[in-house]
């Protein structure tokens, strides 16, 4: 004789293919998931169509004690979920004991970023072969350009590649940069990344000159694609290629590490959430808490250097 509660399941997985067309596969990890509860709850004396939200909250800690990811946690929610939802729609229960279950939360992955050392050796190495007079000079000096302006900005590899040729006709220490969803704002300049930009325009116009070109590109960095301007693609390729020849792990750096870098850097020597905030061009303060890890470490190291009992700490040592 079946088991009645798997009767149901059965049923269950049969809805899910005739009326919402379920791929196999679908079906297959639900009927894995809602097996693997069943299990759990005959040990536990609870039959799978009475369970109570205690029930399966239990089940979901029983999960995370033998190591299984928040993913994976999720995953087996949203079956159940789905389970109980036609158990409660079909009249076999009076209530969804998943309504009240929160979803496991998953620790999001910190950004990978460089340290100020490692920036400091990738600057130094573009600099150094930027004044190598050989041929090919532009193409070292547009790459000095791009990561000075990256580094002192923070901007989007995209929004890099495609600035306007007109911003070497300012002659500030600010940049206005047009982001996402069109909307412009205005970041600060290094004194290295002026100097840089300079030295690239400059030479930029001699070869227009020397290979009279007709009618100079609209845009900072002009290339021969699509766009018209350098892909961005091109651009991490090149730096990966420089980070070798500085002596760095190439699969470590690319152009959105450096924009990592230079949040955390900000972060790291007194810089508001909201100032890079402001700069990194998120719109919402919580995409910019991705970096909280490193005003955390600041604060930890402030109180430890500065509050009462911390310095008294150290007098006893």
């Amino acid at each position: 004789m079946k088991n009645l509660g798997w009767v149901h399941v059965e049923a269950f997985l049969e809805m899910m293919s005739a009326e919402r067309g379920a791929a196999a596969n679908t079906l297959s990890s639900y009927e894995r998931d809602l097996g693997d509860l069943h299990g759990f709850l005959n040990g536990k004396g609870v039959r799978l169509l009475e369970a109570a939200s205690a029930d399966l909250s239990a089940y979901l800690s029983s999960l995370a004690a033998q190591g299984f990811k928040p993913s994976s946690q999720a995953r087996r929610l949203a079956a159940m979920r789905q389970f109980y939802k036609f158990l409660y729609a079909e009249g076999l229960r009076t209530d969804d004991p998943t309504g009240v279950l929160d979803a496991p939360k998953k620790g999001r992955a910190l950004p990978k970023t460089m340290g100020v050392d490692e920036v400091g050796r990738l600057l130094e190495q573009a600099e150094t072969e930027a004044q190598d007079p050989a041929p090919g000079q532009l193409q070292r000096l547009r790459m000095l350009a791009l990561l000075e302006l990256l580094y002192a900005t923070g901007m989007r590899v995209s929004e890099l590649v495609s600035l306007p040729a007109r911003v070497l006709d300012q002659d500030g220490r600010f940049l206005m940069i047009r982001g996402k969803g069109n909307k412009d704002r205005l970041v600060p300049l290094s004194p290295s990344a002026i100097v840089a930009l300079k030295l690239y325009g400059r030479m930029l116009a001699v070869e227009n000159a020397a290979n009279k070109v007709p009618h100079e590109s609209p845009w900072l960095f002009p290339a021969a694609s699509r766009e018209g301007y350098l892909p961005r693609q091109v651009f991490a390729r090149d730096l990966k290629n420089l980070a070798i020849r500085a002596g760095l792990t190439p699969s470590m750096i690319s152009p959105h590490v450096m924009r990592h870098a230079f949040a955390s850097h900000l972060l790291a020597n007194g810089a508001d959430l909201r100032v890079v905030q402001e700069l990194l061009g998120h719109s919402d303060i919580s995409t910019t808490q991705i970096y909280t890890h490193v005003l955390e470490e600041r604060l930890q190291q402030l109180v430890q250097t500065h509050h009462p009992l911390a310095k008294q700490a150290k007098k006893q040592e």
